[in-house]
């Protein structure tokens, strides 16, 4: 794939994240092939830093700190060398920004997870974001704005295999014993799940197996996978990321919501993009028909992760998590 190819295809996930999209253009136009990528990424998230070293407000230095870590992790997205070090750069903005900007948000870490609480200590109920395959806690930033903005408080993390931990750790299926860990160490009894692409199949999985999960959304997330049609950049991202070609085939294997579904007891909100067509990949729409309280919203226009149409599902997502945790009725009553 040519390096503008690869930009166009990468465009609304980059621009929904939060970063300009002018300056998306002025980066990604000057990328003589792919493996530009992550070097350019890289500059553009330390031109960021530069700015909030010389920000005149703590408010302005943490703005650039927040768009620094969006770029560190944008890096990531294109095979490079020093995606560790990206990721690592990444997670350190993010850091520098919460403790600029927000005196009340907390590291919070533990076996096979690590990331930020944020939010008021006496918030109704707590929701965690998980994110997906490549995707890290600095991807999704607007959606925890969005559910931080309803009252709620908010957890982002990284799992096994993503973010700053995809170093040292590999992706594997069971996620719901590491939300379960999450869980423990926030200290509630009871979470919001929101999932994220192949977060979305983590969020669905946990809510089926893990009793304390009161309310789920996924978005694009997969109900089931097929490894010999997965396109090969995807597996080779898979690969990557749970150790090896054999581990990447068994994980897709276990892929499949078919028998779980049907125990999801939490309000359901499947959100799929009608433009989201992946080889390989089965949507959501099983998933929200098998579960006893799902509900599918299905945008037509919407490609991967809906970054080309956050206004079409982002409030509605999480009006839906902010009734299910506070008493109200789910989904708005959809």
């Amino acid at each position: 794939m040519s390096a503008p190819e690869f930009a166009a295809a990468q465009w609304t996930r980059a621009t929904g994240a939060g970063v300009d999209p002018h300056e998306y253009r002025r980066v990604t136009e000057g990328l003589a092939s792919v493996a530009d990528w992550g070097p350019s990424f890289l500059r553009t998230g330390h031109a960021h830093l530069e700015r909030a070293e010389s920000a005149a407000t703590p408010a302005s230095a943490g703005e650039h700190l927040l768009m620094a870590a969006r770029w560190f992790h944008l890096a990531t997205l294109a095979p490079y060398p020093e995606a560790g070090r990206a990721a690592a750069a990444a997670d350190r903005a993010l850091s520098r920004a919460l403790t600029v900007l927000e005196s009340g948000a907390r590291r919070v870490s533990g076996e096979g997870f690590t990331g930020w609480l944020r939010g008021p200590a006496d918030a109704p109920g707590t929701v965690v974001v998980v994110p997906g395959l490549d995707s890290a806690k600095e991807e999704f930033l607007d959606v925890v704005s969005a559910l931080l903005a309803r009252g709620l408080a908010v957890f982002a993390m990284d799992g096994p295999g993503q973010g700053v931990l995809a170093a040292t750790t590999t992706l594997g299926p069971d996620y719901e014993r590491v939300v379960g860990r999450v869980v423990d160490a926030l200290g509630v009894a009871r979470i919001g799940l929101v999932g994220l692409s192949l977060g979305g199949y983590f969020a669905a999985r946990t809510a089926a197996l893990e009793p304390r999960v009161a309310a789920v959304a996924t978005v694009s997330g997969p109900f089931r996978l097929d490894w010999e049609q997965l396109p090969a950049p995807v597996r080779d991202i898979m690969a990557r990321r749970t150790g090896g070609a054999e581990a990447a085939r068994a994980f897709a294997g276990q892929v499949d919501l078919s028998a779980l579904a049907p125990r999801i007891a939490a309000p359901l909100l499947v959100v799929d993009g009608g433009q989201d067509v992946i080889p390989g990949v089965t949507n959501g729409e099983p998933l929200a028909r098998r579960a006893p309280h799902g509900t599918y919203l299905s945008v037509p226009h919407g490609d991967h992760l809906l970054g080309n149409a956050r206004p079409d599902w982002l409030p509605r997502l999480g009006d839906h998590i902010g009734h299910a945790l506070t008493g109200g009725s789910a989904d708005g009553g959809s």
